[in-house]
């Protein structure tokens, strides 16, 4: 084409100046008119040059982006739709069905529920893993992972052939050959074994530096071999890969068969990895093994009916030839001793008998070397006594291994395990090797929780087993007493008192006295002084560290939510209103005041410190102060009233609570768990005042300060009681449901929501949560009734009433789904007389409460046909 004049260029330039100097309604107006023009250009020619060029540019036609995008594109958009959503997307057209029905979409969508199929699809088989969703669907065909890894196996199983099973058994019998030529070679260590290391008295305490000890030879030449042998095996099962790329395991027997959560290979953890005895008597042990960190070898072991070489045997098969870097003991005890067996308590008692020796010198060799950074971890706080200390003395001595315990003292709970411990931490505190912390302060709540319950059946039950035991003892010494004479004798009496006579004419003859007299002989007046001393030390720093921790629980309500409502009040998108905040928090901020203020004196005392060093006096002082604990004790009723009503009246506390609640930085605590900790301080700090008294000399210029502090904090100790005793009750409202076949199914906590705007699309709808609501499902009718939580002054547990709404029958209810929107989760709708929004915690609750109601309905409403 011709180029364009210059005048025609320059007119279009003056033009296009102009169209950028007009408004928005001026060009529209401007093109408006030049498009109605008909008398410069054909109306036609220009209306569809303008229609192509639009076209190019903005195509107007809606385009099937499956058939445009690579498949892979179109499944992997697919694949974030849910199993509802897939079926409605199966109906557009014969593509998106061939689509949304492949497996890699249904696949795990199944898995996730432990649906696995119970045979290997044809190549040519079409929505197969669709089909077996919808079965277990239907019938609430689930399964825990663990269950479906018994039934179906695992995905990288291995199918092995024959050459692989042939050198699985090469490798056994390598294994067999080596551990004998190990046992051979101990045998003839042992019988070349010098006559001064026969294992006599005096050959604990002579040491030749020419020679090494026999103990770590045998280790160093074991661990050798097994690490080699380790090696080799390790390099051998590399070479064998499964389809998918991961490792397969070695075809066990189907006796031995176990579930991949309960079992592990050998060759999932290190060389040396950690090991973790768990005793079966622990409160809530299933906790303390889910709380265990990936790469951690537990082993849980029967607290009765276990022998020692039952559980050493544990041990060695668990750890399978290897040497453990260390290993954990997480059982009961004392500052005393361990409870390691029913029958089998460890002590200074019985620390040097042969069982138990041979016990603790075989799990030694299971460790690697203190050179090499081995050692044992006992949680029991075996360093917060002398007893303890000599335990732990004659352990090393006989193991030649580095023993860690807390020191802490017991209170009755497992609280010690988080004090500090004996000897340095170089790879860390030991409940950070083992345990996930948030996951662990979970079970120590539980089992405080557990120790209260505990107390308040011993309360109830103890009369009655007061009286159980006069009438089982008055049994006894008379069954003992006329197996010995008879009727006519004992009207005599003197027979009686003959027996009486002699029976306590032997127990004169004992040892005990003269074992005790002699066992106090030992120790010098210096030495029993020096003692006092070092243990006067010990409370004080075991005082001066539980203070520590106290307050930091103190600055926790602080820090977590005190400074984040009055930060929200500061920026005017207030939470909660101030004079809520000030009602609901000053006075514990006051008590943290005065602890901060107790905890600065006691720091000071204690950096200066010396044998004459004064506590008492502090305590004193601080006792003089107790008015701000009255003042919170007085309005702690009041204040967890503010809470439970606040929490129910306002949304944004409600979530702020959620939020912040039993995390890491509450030490898995709620609010009401942390304003209870003053209530248990009080006792504490009598237990300790006892100690630091009972080690404090009577010539002791800070034995009367401390007599003084004793009597005054269990004065207010009382107090406290007092006003415990003294809280009041909340009762429940009980609806009578017994009816002939009816039974319970199921009981789901649900939140109620309200529409504001029911006049506007569903999608864009927002709701209001109006109260919290339990839905009862029964074989014929749905109960609902509104939920309330209170607090109780004093109690760790809360309290739930139930207020009845409605009820009911199954077959006049109508259930209907809510999609999830910006403003909605996990929501459903309730339609009877009335209708009930209501919306779960989570996706998966929804799903399973969901198919239950739906499938009860169903049989609910054949049954009524009938």
């Amino acid at each position: 084409s011709r180029a364009c004049p210059p005048l025609f260029q320059e007119r279009v330039t003056l033009i296009s100046h102009w169209f950028d100097l007009w408004t928005d309604k001026q060009r529209k107006l401007f093109l408006h008119t030049i498009l109605m023009r008909s008398n410069c250009c054909a109306v036609s020619p220009l209306y569809m040059y303008t229609q192509n060029w639009f076209g190019e540019r903005i195509p107007m036609i809606q385009v099937n982006f499956t058939t445009v995008l690579p498949r892979f594109v179109s499944l992997y958009i697919f694949s974030f739709l849910s199993p509802r959503d897939l079926c409605a997307a199966a109906q557009v057209n014969w593509h998106w069905k061939f689509l949304t029905e492949q497996d890699c979409l249904w696949m795990p969508k199944c898995v996730k529920f432990g649906w696995f199929l119970p045979y290997t699809p044809a190549p040519n088989e079409y929505s197969a893993w669709k089909q077996h969703y919808i079965a277990c669907a239907t019938n609430l065909d689930y399964l825990t992972p663990r269950e479906a890894t018994a039934i179906y196996g695992t995905l990288n199983e291995s199918k092995a052939g024959t050459e692989e099973q042939e050198e699985i058994l090469r490798e056994k019998h390598r294994r067999k050959i080596i551990q004998e030529r190990l046992a051979l070679h101990k045998k003839e260590l042992f019988k070349a074994r010098p006559p001064w290391v026969s294992g006599t008295w005096t050959s604990r305490f002579l040491k030749n530096t020419s020679q090494p000890r026999l103990a770590e030879t045998i280790q160093d030449r074991t661990g050798l071999q097994a690490k080699e042998f380790v090696l080799a095996s390790l390099k051998t099962l590399s070479k064998r890969k499964n389809v998918a790329g991961s490792r397969s395991y070695p075809i066990l027997p189907s006796r031995c068969c176990q579930s991949v959560y309960q079992r592990y290979s050998s060759s999932a953890y290190p060389l040396q990895p950690y090991l973790l005895l768990i005793s079966s008597h622990v409160p809530a042990y299933e906790m303390v093994l889910d709380s265990i960190k990936p790469g951690v070898l537990p082993v849980v072991y029967e607290h009765s009916g276990m022998t020692l070489e039952g559980l050493l045997y544990y041990v060695e098969k668990a750890l399978d030839g290897r040497q453990a870097t260390s290993i954990g003991i997480f059982t009961n005890g004392d500052s005393r001793g361990i409870n390691l067996l029913k029958d089998c308590r460890i002590s200074i008692k019985n620390i040097l008998s042969p069982e138990v020796r041979e016990f603790w010198e075989k799990l030694g060799s299971c460790v690697t070397s203190q050179e090499g950074g081995g050692h044992v971890d006992i949680f029991v706080p075996l360093a917060a006594s002398e007893a303890g200390m000599k335990v732990l003395s004659q352990l090393t001595h006989l193991t030649r291994v580095f023993f860690r315990t807390p020191t802490g003292v017991a209170t009755g709970s497992y609280q010690h395990i988080l004090s500090e411990w004996l000897g340095n931490q170089r790879d860390g505190a030991p409940t950070s090797i083992y345990f996930t912390e948030a996951k662990l302060q979970t079970w120590l709540s539980l089992t405080e929780l557990l120790g209260e319950a505990l107390k308040l059946v011993r309360k109830q039950m103890r009369p009655y087993f007061s009286e159980l035991q006069k009438n089982i003892k008055g049994r006894i010494i008379g069954q003992f007493m006329f197996d010995v004479m008879s009727w006519s004798k004992v009207q005599t009496h003197q027979e009686t008192v003959q027996a009486l006579a002699d029976g306590l004419a032997e127990l004169s003859k004992g040892n005990n006295v003269t074992l005790l007299f002699m066992s106090k002989s030992r120790f010098s007046p210096n030495h029993l002084h020096e003692d006092a001393a070092d243990k006067r030390k010990k409370f004080a720093r075991e005082l001066l560290t539980s203070e520590r921790n106290y307050v930091q629980v103190l600055e926790t309500v602080r820090d977590v939510y005190v400074r984040p409502l009055k930060a929200a009040l500061a920026s005017n998108r207030a939470i909660l209103s101030y004079a809520n905040v000030q009602l609901i928090f000053s006075d514990i901020l006051d008590v943290l005041q005065l602890n901060r203020w107790f905890l600065n004196k006691l720091t000071e005392r204690f950096q200066e410190w010396s044998p004459a060093q004064h506590l008492g006096e502090v305590f004193i002082k601080f006792g003089l102060q107790l008015q701000t604990y009255t003042n919170f004790f007085n309005n702690y009723t009041i204040i967890l009233k503010t809470i439970d009503t606040c929490r129910e009246t306002v949304p944004l506390f409600r979530a702020f609570l959620k939020r912040q609640d039993k995390t890491v930085a509450t030490n898995m605590m709620s609010l009401q768990e942390l304003l209870l900790c003053p209530s248990r301080r009080f006792e504490e700090y009598v237990h300790l005042l006892h100690a630091l008294r009972l080690h404090t000399p009577p010539e002791h210029m800070d034995r009367e300060d401390l007599t003084a502090a004793v009597k005054q904090m269990k004065q207010y100790k009382d107090y406290i009681d007092q006003v415990c005793r003294h809280r009041s009750s909340v009762f429940s409202p009980f609806i009578n449901l017994l009816d002939v076949n009816r039974y319970l199914i199921k009981v789901q906590d649900v939140a109620q929501l309200c529409c504001c705007s029911e006049h506007i699309s569903v999608p864009f709808r927002i709701y209001e949560h109006n109260c919290d609501l339990s839905l009862f499902l029964f074989n014929d009718a749905l109960v609902i009734s509104q939920r309330s939580i209170l607090h109780m002054p004093f109690e760790r547990t809360s309290k739930t009433t139930h207020q009845f709404m409605a009820s009911v029958a199954l077959h006049r209810l109508f259930v209907e789904d809510i999609l999830d929107s910006k403003y909605i989760k996990n929501a459903f709708l309730l339609q009877g007389p009335n209708q009930w929004i209501c919306s779960t915690e989570d996706e998966d609750s929804k799903f399973i409460w969901l198919s239950l109601l739906q499938s009860t309905i169903n049989c609910s409403t054949e049954n009524n046909g009938m």
